[in-house]
């Protein structure tokens, strides 16, 4: 039997609707959004997005080299770390940077000055607002993300034009809210200073339910309080249930129970959900004894824990079925990697005229030049 390859599939009617969203709270809170490209990077959207979003988030060179090359409009970057070689390249780049310490903003602000980049700081307002995603969070005890207040050096206050801060993950406009009150405690007297606050990531916006209502509150009265331009740069909630994955069964068995191993990689394709963990939403499934049917979906990778999750189904499955994950376009495409030398799924796009051509395909020299 013939199993077509795995793939990726952008939903372009899904991505405007997200879009849209983002650039109406964006009017009502007179702020500015970016899309953080360390969790979607697939530049041939760009075009699209950038009719709606005002610029890209970089976390080095590549990704600022991406948004600048790609995407018109802003381009800001942040490392914990530079070296002095990529300073230089992202000064070429870049409207904003942001440095995680006062002796970076020392070292890098003056070439930063020269290149006419503005220049901020990540700090840290040591407010944990996450439950259960300890590997994503900024404010967990001895981060090295963002400078504290304690070791905020005043001297490079004429060095700044921003602060920058980002603590929140899938959080919705509540979240938001507590950290700014600790934000405004540690850092607020040196806002009168700046020309910018970026508020992050991290901010469910176009998820069901957000609060965007509260979420233009808080904007307005930063705006209005300091004088300062706001920025947001999410990711997830840009491209949020804007892609799916389609994988396909290559056999089933019994160990102890139903096991189906599949055709895409929880290491490989979707890392996150090892990594956070999370469980991805399936087409067509329930819970493990919600249907007559339970299995262990798994990859074909040799890593034991390559488990994708215990999902039930109506009927049983076979070789060849397709399955079709959910939520597949934010930290999948930019995480995929080639472990066992796993192939890597196409990437589709659907259109909103409901054709579908294919971006791109990899084969073994993607793989090959890897290494």
């Amino acid at each position: 039997m013939h199993i077509p390859s795995p793939y990726f599939l952008i939903d372009e009617k899904k991505l405007t609707e997200n879009l849209k969203i983002l650039r109406a709270a964006a009017d009502e809170a007179g702020c500015k959004i970016l899309l953080a490209q360390k969790a979607y990077s697939i530049y041939q959207t760009y075009p699209l997005i950038a009719k709606y979003l005002s610029g890209t988030a970089a976390s080095g060179v590549f990704e600022a080299r991406l948004g600048r090359e790609h995407f018109a409009g802003e381009v800001h970057a942040f490392s914990p770390a530079f070296r002095e070689e990529d300073v230089k390249e992202l000064a070429a780049l870049c409207d904003h940077i942001v440095f995680n310490t006062p002796a970076q903003i020392k070292k890098y602000a003056p070439l930063c000055k020269e290149a006419g980049v503005s220049v901020g700081l990540r700090v840290n307002p040591e407010c944990s607002t996450q439950e259960g995603h300890a590997i994503y969070d900024p404010c967990a005890p001895r981060s090295r993300l963002g400078t504290t207040r304690a070791n905020f050096d005043e001297d490079v206050l004429p060095l700044l034009d921003g602060l920058h801060f980002h603590t929140l993950c899938e959080q919705d406009s509540d979240a938001l809210e507590t950290t700014v009150r600790a934000f405004e405690e540690k850092f607020g007297t040196f806002l009168p200073h700046m020309q910018w606050l970026n508020l992050g990531g991290g901010h469910h916006i176009t998820r069901d339910g957000y609060d965007r209502a509260r979420l233009v509150r808080i904007v307005r009265r930063l705006r209005e309080a300091y004088g300062v331009q706001v920025y947001l740069e999410p990711g997830e909630a840009v491209v949020l249930n804007a892609g799916t994955l389609h994988a396909h069964v290559l056999e089933t068995f019994e160990n102890g129970g139903k096991i189906a191993v599949l055709d895409v990689s929880a290491a490989c394709h979707m890392p996150d959900v090892l990594e956070m963990p999370y469980r991805p939403p399936l087409s067509g499934s329930g819970e493990a004894g919600e249907k007559k049917y339970t299995y262990r979906l798994g990859g074909p990778t040799c890593l034991a824990g390559d488990v994708i999750g215990d999902y039930s189904f109506d009927a049983p499955l076979k070789e060849g079925d397709e399955l079709v994950f959910g939520d597949m376009a934010l930290y999948t495409m930019v995480k995929t990697n080639t472990f066992n030398g796993m192939p890597l799924p196409d990437i589709r796009y659907k259109r909103a005229d409901g054709s579908v051509e294919t971006i791109r395909s990899f084969s073994y020299r993607d793989f090959e030049s890897r290494l």
